[in-house]
């Protein structure tokens, strides 16, 4: 059977097959779960919206291996990754992420210094703060590392995370030394304060929501947790609270990769990623903060919320920020090689 199509039609076909050839994208990978599925509505994407482009989505909630076999391949598939500060920073020492031309992001440049390496940009933040059981302290709430460490004032049960970052930081402020004065961590004076208070650890959790499941259980009365942790169980009615005083304040940053396939519009989905407007979706979402300080002046935030979020100001300002530097550094990965032998014995 013979037929026959019209110009007019012949050319809006082609048309179209010029424009999907040519459609920018960018593969965007993130840590999955719940904040992934959050930070889909508050960034990717308005952020695909504004630019006109697809954002293709990969998770990944230990991109390291990952990264280091498309590394191994010269032929990376991935653009933009979501991860912790110290990925981004050791990927950047060891050549597997770009070093960050700036001025092709800049609704950063008024970000603070610290919120920024030569390989990434802050993108949230969130706390590991002293969480506790109303009940229990009822008539004295904890509000130190050092009110977690004085098991005799403060009598219960605890639970840490079982991993050195923010843990360590926790036991130098409980030994008294000052915010400002944490780094370079003393690492022997750490694990010698973390050895008077590993008696008293019931569990050494390994997950976010085994955290949070210890506090609405009421199996624990204090502990070492995420902010947005707490926070969901405290939505659900568990008399529990927590303090952002002597919080550690992490962040997740924005990177991208070495040898991105599509390097252009990564650049152009990170700048996007990080205006103030589109940050300032985050705490609709979820119950962390927005990595650029100046979504708090964009008027999307209340008042009310903002007094949630890790990374508002008057918050941000009683917490320490913890060095994903130092922790990327030798002296960093020594920290963490040397913690499995501490939990263990």
């Amino acid at each position: 059977m013979r037929f026959s199509v019209s110009i007019p039609v012949m050319t809006a076909a082609l048309a179209l097959s010029v424009a999907t050839a040519s459609a920018e994208q960018i593969t965007f990978v993130s840590q999955g779960g719940a904040y992934q599925e959050a930070q889909t509505k508050a960034i990717l994407n308005p952020a695909a919206k504004l630019l006109g482009i697809t954002i293709n989505q990969d998770s990944a909630p230990d991109a390291w291996p990952v990264l280091k076999t498309q590394a191994a391949t010269g032929k990376p598939i991935w653009d933009v990754i979501d991860a912790p500060t110290t990925i981004c920073v050791r990927g950047g020492d060891q050549g597997m992420v770009e070093k960050l031309d700036f001025s092709k992001i800049p609704t950063a440049a008024s970000m603070p210094a610290q919120y920024k390496t030569p390989y990434s940009v802050a993108y949230e933040f969130y706390s590991s703060v002293l969480a506790y059981n109303k009940k229990k302290f009822a008539s004295k709430a904890p509000q130190t590392w050092a009110d977690f460490w004085d098991v005799k004032a403060f009598p219960g049960t605890r639970a840490l995370r079982n991993h050195p970052q923010a843990t360590m930081e926790a036991a130098l402020l409980a030994d008294g030394v000052p915010a400002d004065k944490l780094y370079p961590l003393d690492v022997d004076r750490a694990f010698k304060k973390l050895e008077q208070i590993k008696p008293h650890i019931t569990v050494w959790w390994t997950s976010g929501a085994q955290s949070a499941q210890l506090l609405a259980d009421g199996e624990i009365d204090m502990e070492m947790a995420w902010n947005g942790r707490v926070a969901a169980v405290m939505k659900e009615g568990a008399p529990v609270s927590f303090t952002f005083n002597q919080g550690l304040l992490q962040e997740t940053s924005l990177c991208i990769v070495k040898g991105a396939p599509n390097l252009e519009t990564a650049y152009k989905f990170v700048n996007a990623a990080m205006t103030p407007d589109i940050q300032a979706n985050f705490p609709a979402y979820i119950d962390y903060g927005p990595g650029n300080p100046a979504a708090y002046a964009t008027g999307k935030i209340s008042p009310e919320r903002a007094t949630q979020m890790p990374s508002a100001p008057e918050n941000a300002a009683k917490q320490v920020l913890v060095s994903q530097a130092w922790w990327a550094s030798p002296a960093g990965e020594d920290a963490i090689k040397r913690w499995a032998g501490f939990v263990q014995k």
